[in-house]
């Protein structure tokens, strides 16, 4: 009895969701506008190490519908810092916090037009353990998955951001 009422509530509620205006944003696969936008978005050279695996995890994402004529530059300064956290009573570090934090902006090469202005960042949690390898180890791993979640939110922000651009253009 209880399947057929919870099957009855979401065919009443079925009409109110699509009107609700959502849709996907990569309709269209490859083909579609804001993926033609993103492999259109060249990433210049980011100094250090974490600027060497953001820019890597950047490309990854932007160029998913393949290779296109750069329309677009995302200019990237990282701040990248390590902190102790947890001091034990001999004065040892237990606990570090690694902080990644990109400053971004996404630049229409033709006009110099700055379309985005943001931050992102994400930070990590490290146990300092009594091998200095293993600590080491630890802290680059963090730094990965640091530049690999900053990079998803940095895509989405500029997915969104050229989705609003485009509608904006197809509306003129």
């Amino acid at each position: 009895m209880r399947g057929v009422l919870v099957l009855a509530a979401l065919l009443a509620f079925s009409p109110l969701l699509a009107g609700c205006g959502l849709q996907p944003m990569y309709a269209g696969g490859g083909n579609a506008a804001v993926a033609q936008g993103l492999a259109a978005v060249d990433v210049p050279s980011i100094p250090g190490r974490a600027g060497w695996l953001m820019r890597n995890a950047l490309t990854d994402r932007l160029g998913v519908a393949g290779a296109a004529a750069p329309r677009y530059r995302l200019d990237v300064r990282l701040d990248d810092s390590l902190e102790g956290l947890g001091v034990l009573g001999d004065d040892t570090i237990s606990r570090e916090r690694r902080i990644l934090r990109a400053r971004y902006q996404l630049v229409d090469i033709t006009s110099d037009e700055i379309l985005l202005d943001a931050t992102d960042g994400a930070d990590a949690g490290i146990d300092v353990v009594s091998s200095e390898y293993a600590t080491i180890a630890a802290e680059q791993k963090a730094l990965e998955n640091l530049a690999l979640e900053v990079a998803d939110r940095m895509v989405t922000r500029v997915a969104l951001t050229l989705r609003a651009r485009e509608k904006g253009q197809s509306s003129e």
